[in-house]
């Protein structure tokens, strides 16, 4: 049997002169030619493709004006709006008025979120209290910002307190609303394991919740400052005596749409600004998520 079992392995196993030439006639068949990337992939893949919408709005911009597709009076050009922008950082009024609407985003952002995310806990963490306010809660974050604002004229006037309050509610329901749905659906197996501990009720929250948390706590805060934003230029647009919107208005009443065209510029690269910022800070402080990943 065993004589029988070694011809028929001798018989099945290639000499070595056969396999080398498989090897060479392998090596020597021609191979297909890998298919290079298109100029869209290739330009896609470049890490200044980015700038390929923000320059082709410029161009398109310049095109129009160059074009006269709109009299010069209702659309200006880049030129002149670059113009302006200088004139107005020469005069001091540009700095005066962006600063004036960081302030009111700031102090306003500040409580709306500090709020927001003490309430969202409570809201989350506490089924009686969810069940006597969840309807309100509901109701008034559906309710616009921009709507509220002839009522918050009434009872503030048009002073500080109004901006700071517009923004606050602006901030306040996204920020409460992101932090109440990532706490109730936070797993009850971290909790068991909290309790098995011995941990206290604020252990579990400080130790536990907050930092499971996190992540969707950040993307809400980012969410509610763009909105924030939003709202508060809109607000010094319809009532204020200073502020990037009032002076955004007070150029169109005065039919200065270079000047108007500057604030809308500038409030968008702002907003974008804000954003990237959070983005970057969401990134750094979740970057020992990316880690576990790349260990597993």
């Amino acid at each position: 049997m065993s004589s029988v079992f070694s011809s028929a392995t001798a018989a099945t196993r290639q000499p070595p002169t056969e396999a080398r030439a498989d090897e060479t006639l392998r090596s020597a068949a021609p191979q297909r030619p890998v298919a290079r990337p298109g100029w869209l992939a290739r330009w896609l893949a470049w890490r200044w493709s980015a700038w390929t919408s923000p320059l082709l709005l410029l161009a398109v911009w310049s095109l129009a004006t160059w074009l006269e597709w709109a009299p010069e009076q209702i659309l200006v050009s880049p030129l002149q709006v670059l113009h302006t922008t200088r004139e107005l950082i020469e005069t001091g009024e540009l700095q005066q008025h962006l600063e004036i609407s960081l302030l009111r985003l700031g102090g306003g952002f500040v409580v709306g979120a500090a709020s927001g995310i003490a309430f969202g806990l409570l809201l989350g963490l506490s089924p009686a209290l969810r069940v006597y306010t969840a309807p309100t809660f509901h109701v008034l974050r559906q309710l616009p910002s921009v709507a509220l604002i002839p009522l918050f004229i009434l009872l503030f006037g048009i002073g500080e307190s109004f901006k700071i309050f517009i923004v606050v509610k602006a901030t306040f329901f996204i920020v409460a609303l992101a932090v109440h749905d990532a706490v109730a659906g936070l797993s009850e197996r971290y909790i068991e394991v909290a309790r098995i501990y011995g941990f206290t009720r604020w252990q579990q929250v400080r130790r536990v919740v907050l930092p499971a948390i996190v992540p969707a706590v950040l993307t809400g805060v980012r969410i509610a400052l763009s909105r924030s934003w939003m709202v508060l230029v809109g607000a010094e647009l319809l009532a204020a005596d200073s502020g990037l919107g009032q002076m955004m208005e007070m150029a169109r009443q005065m039919f200065r749409l270079d000047v108007v065209m500057v604030g809308v510029v500038l409030t968008g690269t702002i907003g974008f600004a804000l954003d990237r910022s959070l983005r970057w800070l969401e990134a750094h402080l979740m970057r020992w998520q990316h880690g576990d990943r790349e260990n597993s």
